[in-house]
Parts: C-alpha cells; sequence; structure tokens
C-alpha cells in the first residue's frame, strides 16, 4: 500500500518528535503492509515550511530505516493568502515528489469564497488538489455536494483510514461511507501522527473498504492511485466492476 499524508518527520510539526519515534511509526507502517509513504509536515501559520529541512529529515530517516520502506516528500498544505501566492511561483515545492499532485487541509471555521477560484488556478497550473480528510472537517461534513461539485472539475479527495474505523466519532465515519457510496473518495491514507493514538496502519481500513465496496475499490484507493500520485501520473480508470454503493448486508450481518 501507498500513504501519501502522514506526518512522521521528528521535530516539524505537531507529528513524530524524536527519530526513534519517525522510525517507531515506520516500522507499525512497514509491518502492516505500506510500501512507500509521503512526509507531510504542516505548512499553515503555525509551522513554517522549509522544503530543505524536510530533505535533510527525509534522508535522516530513511537512513535509520534503510530498506523497510520508501518515504517521499510533499506537504500539508493550508489555504493561506501568502501560501498561494507562494505555490503559484514555486509549485514544487509544495506538490508531492515535486510533481503534480498537492495535499490541501482547509480550516474548521471557514472555507474561502474564493477557493473555487484557486482550484480553478491550479488546474490551470497543472497542480491537482487533493482534499485532506474532508469527512472530519466539520463544514465540509454538511457540503457533500460541494465536494461532488469540486470533484467534477478536477479536485480529488482523500479520507483517512481511522476515519472508517470510528477513531474520529460517528460522524466522520458516516460520512466517509456517504462519500465512498457517492464514489467521490480518490485515496485512504493514515494521516499518522503517533505509534498510539493516530498510527500510520492503513491495512484494517483497507480490509474494511474491501468487505463492504469490493477489492477492486480498496485497491485502486490504497495502491493504484497513490502509485500514480507519486509518478505524478493521471489517475488509472476505475475498474468496471467496481461497486458504486456498499453490498447490502443480510439480515444476520447486522454486527458487521
Amino acid at each position: 500500500m501507498v500513504d501519501i499524508h502522514s506526518h512522521i518527520l521528528p521535530g516539524l510539526d505537531d507529528g513524530a518528535q524524536t527519530l526513534e519515534e519517525s522510525v517507531a511509526m515506520l516500522r507499525i507502517a512497514a509491518e502492516s503492509g505500506t510500501t512507500d509513504i509521503v512526509a507531510t509536515p504542516h505548512a499553515n501559520v503555525e509551522y513554517t515550511f522549509d522544503p530543505e529541512i524536510v530533505s535533510s529529515r527525509i534522508r535522516e530517516v530513511q537512513e535509520a530505516v534503510g530498506s523497510l520502506i520508501r518515504i517521499h516528500a510533499g506537504c500539508d498544505f493550508h489555504m493561506k493568502f501568502d501560501l498561494i501566492e507562494d505555490l503559484f511561483q514555486n509549485p514544487t515545492r509544495y506538490t508531492i515528489n515535486g510533481k503534480g499532485y498537492l495535499m490541501v487541509e482547509f480550516s474548521d471555521l471557514i472555507i474561502l469564497p474564493t477557493t473555487d477560484v484557486v482550484f480553478d488556478r491550479m488546474n490551470s497550473a497543472g497542480i491537482v488538489p487533493v482534499v485532506t480528510h474532508p469527512e472530519r472537517n466539520p463544514l465540509l461534513q454538511q457540503r457533500l455536494d460541494q465536494l461532488e461539485r469540486w470533484t467534477r472539475n478536477g479536485v480529488l479527495l482523500q479520507i483517512t483510514a481511522q476515519s472508517l474505523l470510528g477513531r474520529f466519532g460517528p460522524t466522520a465515519k458516516r460520512v466517509s461511507d456517504q462519500l465512498l457510496d457517492r464514489n467521490l473518495v480518490h485515496f485512504v491514507a493514515s494521516d499518522a501522527h503517533d505509534t498510539e493514538d493516530r498510527t500510520p496502519r492503513l491495512d484494517l481500513a483497507c480490509q474494511y473498504v474491501s468487505k463492504h465496496w469490493g477489492e477492486s475499490r480498496a485497491d485502486r484507493l490504497f495502491r493504484r492511485n497513490p502509485a500514480a500520485v507519486l509518478k505524478g501520473e493521471p489517475l488509472p480508470a476505475p475498474d468496471e466492476v467496481e461497486m458504486t454503493t456498499r453490498r447490502k448486508r443480510k439480515w444476520y450481518q447486522f454486527w458487521a
């Protein structure tokens, strides 16, 4: 599996704080089936994003874990005016592996009215915005139609693995299921921050998606789509056999 959203680099944000914690997180990821992981430290008002420091930390952590797992560069980009302007001047500074895909996180307090314009500018500049964990954002939770409209205009959506398992509460889980039912999800990622509570495990969520929406859907969300992101390639077309909605449960499977 390929994880395109994580906070595994030590001392850069609210994720891993030490090299030892970074290594422990990466061991958890590798042991649960992740082969590639993107380090996406925050770029926002609280944390300054410096790609040179990010590259240095990646080299340090990669050396510590060896060939256990491959680490890639990215960022958790917040929609802030000065960052947006710098993005268009230096797009590869923020995108995953310096290619076309950008992880975009929204504030829980406001969705800027100019968001559609910014997304259009991104698309015109060859940048593909990937909205991170909309199922956990209290504003976006209530705007599924807007999310669907964004996806029709080239925006992609990433939900958090643990949202599917209930870690972020019943609303986040329900919205995750609804987004999957509407076939609006393009990626499932860990958004890992530590080794205990918000871990980098993807396997349990992958099993959940496979069980309820089919193995082909799980393969696309956990493997094929994120692998294309690493290379900066277009996402592969969905398999024709993929299910649009959840499999219907039998009356005796009410606990599933």
